[in-house]
């Protein structure tokens, strides 16, 4: 069953909402900044293990904490903050996954200085497939395996996948050009 079709069937309303303002408004259209990207990432990688749910419920949570997903100031974090953030209980506190922010935002500034942007990177490579696109991130970034970048990547509108072609967001999603469809 796809996402499209499941959160039709959600219960209770509150629980069908939240999936479906994320469905609806952010899950495979194209971002433009390289914030949003980083914090998009940081989401995948948080998701690993858990719902998808328990990370959109958190989301405000990792903004706050994460200081709005500012690369910048992320990849200047020290010690003190990465005890913060293993002590905060508004986003997950796993060490290798708060690790993996910090040094993917490290990674971040070193590609925007040889590429322009994140995104112009991810242009860089596109189109490739998962595996290609798989091995170019567990090359390049921390604590990104393959449901990861698969998931990133769609959620991007990098990979295609996020909705079904009868899903009215679909056509939503087109009128966005996303990369897959420039294949």
């Amino acid at each position: 069953m796809s996402y499209c079709s499941a959160i039709e069937g959600m219960q209770p309303e509150s629980r069908k909402e939240l999936h479906k303002k994320y469905h609806d408004h952010h899950y495979g259209f194209p971002i433009h900044d390289d914030n949003e990207l980083f914090g998009r990432l940081i989401m995948e990688i948080n998701q690993a293990g858990l719902s998808w749910e328990t990370i959109l419920k958190k989301e405000e949570s990792f903004r706050t904490a994460y200081d709005n997903f500012d690369i910048q100031k992320v990849a200047a974090y020290t010690e003190q903050d990465r005890e913060r953030l293993l002590s905060d209980p508004g986003i997950i506190r796993n060490k290798l996954k708060v690790n993996a922010a910090i040094e993917n935002a490290k990674t971040i500034i070193a590609l925007q200085k040889e590429f322009g942007s994140f995104e112009k990177w991810l242009e860089h490579h596109h189109p490739k497939t998962l595996e290609e696109w798989m091995k170019i991130f567990k090359k390049t970034f921390k604590f990104t395996g393959g449901e990861i970048v698969n998931e990133f990547l769609m959620s991007i509108g990098f990979l295609k996948g996020c909705h079904e072609e009868s899903c009215p967001v679909y056509q939503d999603v087109l009128k966005h050009n996303p990369m897959w469809n420039k294949i």
